[in-house]
């Protein structure tokens, strides 16, 4: 236990609630909630995360919204499994080099290391839930996109910042040189 007394007091606290148990309510008017840039486009929301609520295995869940002709970048995690399961729209996810159609109803596992794309090429927006252990993926999330309030329409499509490779090697994703090939 830290010596600060403040942090003491903030331990303290998490540690009640832990005992006592807590929960989360989120309301989609409320979520937190980033736009994405190039070329995913959409927004992804954040609705758990440890930054949210205590918890005693961190992992965090949300959902994302991709536009048609949106892409999510081809991408591993080292450290991370995640599920989504997909609510509309249809689209197609490339995984390990392997092509899969996505379509609503549909739930997807991937374990750490595995590479991942997906790409709406439908005419519609493809939207799902995703759930990411340990968690991570929300602050990746917060760091390359644009802070967003949910109903405002969506703004030109943006270019990723510069620091892009920094925010990912800093957050969840692989190192080029650690993906599996």
């Amino acid at each position: 236990m830290s010596d600060n007394p403040v942090e003491q007091d903030k331990q303290a606290a998490a540690e009640a609630v832990r005992k006592d148990g807590k929960f989360l309510l989120v309301h989609s008017s409320k979520e937190e909630s980033y736009w994405q840039p190039q070329p995913a486009n959409g927004y992804a929301s954040v609705h758990v995360a440890p930054h949210l609520v205590p918890m005693d295995r961190p992992f965090s869940a949300g959902t994302q919204t991709l536009p048609p002709g949106g892409r999510v970048r081809l991408h591993s995690h080292t450290d991370n499994e995640e599920v989504l399961h997909f609510i509309s729209g249809n689209g197609k996810a490339e995984l390990d080099g392997e092509e899969y159609r996505l379509e609503p109803g549909m739930t997807l596992f991937i374990g750490k290391l595995r590479t991942h794309t997906f790409i709406n090429d439908g005419d519609s927006d493809l939207h799902w839930v995703w759930f990411f252990l340990p968690s991570g993926l929300e602050t990746f999330f917060r760091d390359i996109g644009r802070a967003r309030t949910p109903g405002e329409a969506a703004p030109e499509p943006f270019a990723r910042p510069a620091d892009a490779a920094q925010i990912e090697a800093r957050t969840v994703f692989t190192q080029p040189s650690e993906r599996q090939e």
